[in-house]
């Protein structure tokens, strides 16, 4: 199994397609919830990845419950040829448990969205382990070298 640091493909054709929402005044489409969940070196998470799927995620308990976490978003912007955008740190405490990468995906329904569509997956480049203590997803500067999602040309 692998998973893949990539934005999904139908990720890009929904965006496209105005189905999801990054801009924090919530502005149409409106709704738009982002969450981030943990999955351990069983799952198998690529391109082709659609929807958020409980295959390979880290099991609910010690400290972790299944679906993720909701991601706040810390705004939309653009340098000359880049549009980018990021989200705030996510943090589990009292956690206990090993995780390999995640997925970030849109919990929201909007009229002719795949529910739970997934927006890209993060390989850490090994596992990661906490043991009783805070496991924390560190979110890169929001700006066009570093934002965890960049579009350019």
């Amino acid at each position: 199994m692998a998973i893949a640091s990539v934005l999904q493909n139908t990720f890009k054709e929904e965006l496209l397609g105005g189905y999801h929402s990054f801009n924090a005044s919530g502005d149409t489409p409106a709704g738009s919830a982002f969450k981030i969940a943990l999955y351990t070196s069983s799952a198998d998470l690529t391109t082709t990845s659609t929807v958020y799927v409980t295959s390979g995620e880290v099991a609910s308990g010690g400290g972790y419950t299944t679906a993720g976490e909701a991601l706040t978003n810390t705004g939309v912007a653009k340098s000359t040829v880049t549009s980018y955008t990021d989200f705030s740190d996510v943090s589990w405490t009292s956690a206990s448990f090993t995780a390999r990468g995640c997925m970030i995906y849109n919990s929201s329904t909007i009229s002719g969205l795949t529910t739970n569509a997934s927006v890209c997956t993060i390989d850490f480049g090994g596992d990661k382990t906490v043991s009783s203590g805070t496991f924390t997803i560190q979110f890169p500067t929001n700006d066009s070298s570093d934002a965890i999602i960049r579009l350019t040309s």
